[in-house]
């Protein structure tokens, strides 16, 4: 995972595209699929697309509901 470090600047790491996944969970849940056929022209590939769903899950910032759809969870 591409974290900014002293050799990632903030904008070369999967951090930087945190906003693209909430900005899409925000109006509506999707799917992995769903999700990832919106915003795959501004991720580099599904690895880091994977990357980037692993990460926010692990910071509880998107949680599985039904086992297959993604919920923003600070959605109002």
């Amino acid at each position: 995972m591409r974290f900014p470090s002293k050799v990632t600047t903030y904008n070369d790491s999967i951090m930087a595209k945190f906003p693209l996944v909430f900005k899409e969970l925000s109006n509506e849940d999707l799917t992995p699929d769903n999700l990832y056929s919106k915003i795959k022209n501004k991720v580099n590939g599904i690895s880091e697309f994977m990357e980037i769903i692993v990460s926010l899950y692990a910071l509880s910032e998107i949680e599985l509901v039904n086992e297959e759809v993604l919920h923003y969870v600070k959605k109002h």
